[in-house]
């Protein structure tokens, strides 16, 4: 399957998928954006958000922004009311899913590689999230430690705050 993956930046025509995809994934947390607001995230930085292609078809999507390090965005705010730093040293991984059909097979791992490359070659030193729900366990094994001292507000009751650093070497090897 290796061979059918593109990782590539999100264009007009992909957006009808990535809502879709997002909506499956979130609304049952209660943490769904809607268009309009992932778009205006997208667009706030649009070097460091992409679509994953299986076989020319969208199958995943990453969306990660500039923040300073304790900072996230806002799920009810557009990014026209926040104002990201694009020099913060931190890049903040905001949304990643991969479609149901396509779980379990690795796919987020080539999406997060790729990030961390782009978080690299932008200069950024740490990578951060929240995890929603309860994946906390799946980012630990990411690499991403908890900041109990942040208390991501709006993201739902099981909701933590993580980072990791970018320039760990073992970070920058491509999956197989």
């Amino acid at each position: 399957m290796s061979d059918d993956l593109r990782i590539r930046h999100i264009t007009d025509a992909d957006w009808d998928a990535i809502v879709a995809m997002e909506s499956r994934a979130y609304a049952g947390l209660g943490l769904s954006e809607g268009r309009a607001a992932l778009r205006s995230r997208a667009d706030a930085s649009p070097s460091t958000c992409f679509v994953l292609d299986v076989a020319s078809r969208p199958a995943g999507y990453l969306l990660a922004l500039p923040y300073p390090a304790g900072r996230y965005p806002e799920l009810d705010w557009a990014e026209d009311r926040v104002v990201p730093s694009p020099s913060s040293g931190n890049l903040h991984l905001h949304d990643i899913v991969i479609a149901e059909r396509l779980r379990g097979r690795g796919l987020a791992q080539h999406l997060l590689n790729h990030l961390t490359l782009t978080a690299g070659s932008r200069g950024d030193e740490r990578i951060s999230l929240i995890a929603v729900g309860r994946s906390k366990p799946f980012w630990s094994a990411h690499g991403f430690t908890a900041h109990p001292g942040i208390s991501p507000g709006g993201y739902g009751t099981h909701a933590v705050y993580m980072s990791k650093a970018t320039k760990r070497a073992d970070l920058l090897v491509p999956s197989p």
